[in-house]
């Protein structure tokens, strides 16, 4: 429950009330300031509070923005300022110093040092008119601005991507506002999704063309939904960090899902074996959003310079012509594009083909974009990476026992770091695409290969281009259980690696998303149990130069179901407990993955 304290005398006929119920406010009424002091100590520590001035005139959307957002701690429009539980002592101290009036709260409270958000208004009025003349001028300004079309307008994501821009996100904020007037959550239309993109692969695992048809067009209403379920938590403001980590673990799961259903459809109509292309689709797609993941988490701080470079200066002029803003959002093939290109070559061609045009699809887009990041890290005015910055890369490099903590710094600065995990990779790699299953050559690849990479992260990761070292590390290990799964040519081993791999991959986006949100790395018991890349490598390697090839996909299996059981248990535990500790709410509004 949330309590609204009106300060002032009550204006007549004002529908200030009427609105802050309406927003699910208990309201307090305060006359004086001593009524104002009293009824902030009378209302529960754990509750959000707002102080607002009782000739506040507005918009109740604006009222809506300034206080309800749960991301913020404290939050203030003119005449309306409230606090989260974590903020309320500020919020007290600061009515003691300034008095009741919202206005001169909020300016005590920034004085104070906290840190007060004041969102972006717009169109939208909020005033306290200090005369009767005034107050007349704010209202017909009210009357003359619809605040519904500006909320239906901003439920859609400010930047996104050509697809979804002008074929989903017209009709789908549509969709968002119903399912808020029916009580609908974003968790249940995120839940939603999934399902749909599981019955999806369900029908794409059948084979048969109507299989086919059906699979590419509910793969389309999943990502329907997908945009629906942002959009509704804009359109009402139920951000949350359970909301997204379940949008973002979703997104993952309903694609990859996707892919095993369509290498199941091609085994069921032709016995054309595919799992190659869709355990490698899925190793690029999972290595691409590691290469955005690093890059945006090294610059995240703005101390490597990257926007002072001659890449970001043509990146700039390019985006002042219209068209080409569009074409390079569509060649990175983000989320939109890639499932409708992924929908329609389901309906009409083979799943040979769709991996096919999605390989190289993604390959162009992963060429294209670490090509401009890189230019941008080595074109930039050098500055030093944060702690933060630095720290964040080590946990998503994901070391294990072998490597993290036994190798002091041996290695020189500069560009040492990436230098040595693209040996490490080229050599483990390498070896494994020659010498195949069984070699005890690839072993000894893989020992060389902890080696080089113990040394790649045995001192801080501040070079302009260490963000590479961590999708350097997943494409070496990816990449290896799938060619030692290819080289075994023997059934179930395609499929035991696609498991595997989707197991650790959950791992690394669990990763990310905990660092994103502010909560930093899974515990370190956790990356030693399932022993990091370095451990892994070696023992899929070591298994793979010990066991028959028949029994190989006995072992990855009885691996990945290891993996994904510790690693789920974990995550769980661990989002379900942040939202019950009410942790700040996110929402993520970068670019679609």
């Amino acid at each position: 429950m949330s309590t609204a304290i009106v300060t002032g005398q009550p204006v007549p006929g004002s529908s200030l009330e009427g609105d802050l119920r309406t927003l699910g406010f208990d309201v307090r009424l305060a006359p004086d300031e001593a009524d104002a002091e009293a009824a902030l100590a009378a209302v529960p520590g754990d509750q959000r509070v707002a102080v607002v001035d009782a000739g506040f005139v507005g918009h109740v959307h604006a009222l809506r923005l300034g206080l309800t957002d749960p991301r913020f701690t404290v939050c203030a429009v003119p005449g309306a300022v409230t606090a989260r539980p974590a903020g309320r002592a500020a919020l007290d101290r600061a009515v003691e110093e300034s008095g009741a009036a919202p206005d001169a709260v909020a300016k005590s409270l920034e004085a104070a040092g906290t840190d007060v958000h004041r969102p972006d208004l717009g169109e939208l009025v909020a005033a306290v008119p200090a005369d009767p003349q005034s107050r007349n001028e704010a209202r017909q300004a009210v009357a003359a601005v619809d605040d519904e079309a500006i909320r239906l307008r901003t439920a859609v994501k400010a930047r996104d991507g050509f697809f979804t821009t002008y074929c989903i996100s017209p009709y789908s904020r549509y969709l968002a506002r119903w399912c808020a007037r029916r009580g609908l959550t974003p968790n249940q239309v995120t839940t939603a999704s999934l399902l749909t993109a599981l019955i999806a692969a369900g029908c794409a695992a059948t084979g048969t063309r109507p299989g086919f048809v059906a699979a590419g067009l509910l793969l389309l209403f999943s990502f329907v939904l997908d945009c629906t379920d942002g959009q509704l938590a804009r359109y009402s403001l139920q951000y949350s960090t359970l909301g997204a980590w379940l949008d973002a673990t979703f997104d993952r799961a309903k694609e990859y899902a996707y892919y095993a259903g369509l290498a199941l459809g091609a085994a069921n109509a032709t016995g054309d074996d595919v799992w190659a292309l869709a355990l490698g689709a899925m190793v690029l797609q999972t290595c691409r959003h590691v290469v955005d993941f690093s890059f945006t988490e090294a610059t995240a701080d703005d101390t490597v310079a990257t926007a002072d470079s001659p890449a970001a200066a043509l990146s700039d002029k390019l985006d002042s012509v219209g068209w080409t803003v569009w074409v390079r959002r569509m060649i990175v093939l983000p989320i939109g594009e890639r499932w409708a290109l992924i929908a329609v070559l389901t309906a009409v061609t083979t799943p040979r083909v769709t991996f096919y045009v999605l390989l190289v699809g993604c390959a162009f887009a992963a060429c294209y974009t670490t090509a401009g990041r890189v230019l941008r890290s080595l074109t930039g005015r050098a500055r030093r990476r944060t702690p933060r910055a630095a720290q964040a890369l080590v946990e998503l490099a994901d070391t294990g026992l072998l490597t993290g903590g036994t190798v002091r710094k041996l290695r020189g600065g500069g560009y040492t770091a990436p230098l040595l995990a693209a040996l490490a990779a080229a050599v483990l790699l390498t070896t494994a695409a020659i010498c195949g299953y069984g070699s005890w050559s690839v072993f000894g690849a893989a020992c060389v290969y902890v080696i080089l990479a113990s040394l790649a992260v045995s001192g801080p990761l501040t070079g302009p281009l260490d963000w590479l070292v961590p999708p350097l590390f997943r494409a070496a290990e990816y990449g290896t259980v799938l060619l030692l799964a290819a080289r075994a040519e023997v059934n179930g081993a395609l499929p035991a690696a696609f498991g595997l791999v989707a197991a650790v991959a959950y791992h690394h986006y669990d990763t990310v998303y905990r660092i994103r949100g502010g909560t930093g790395a899974p515990p370190r018991w956790l990356v030693h149990t399932i022993g990091g890349h370095d451990g892994r490598t070696l023992l899929v390697t070591l298994v793979a130069a010990l066991l028959a090839p028949t029994d190989f996909p006995l072992a990855l299996t009885v691996l990945a179901v290891l993996v994904a059981l510790v690693v789920l248990a974990e995550s769980i535990r661990f989002w379900v407990a942040s939202a019950r500790r009410g942790a700040p709410a996110v929402h993520d509004e970068g670019e679609p993955a």
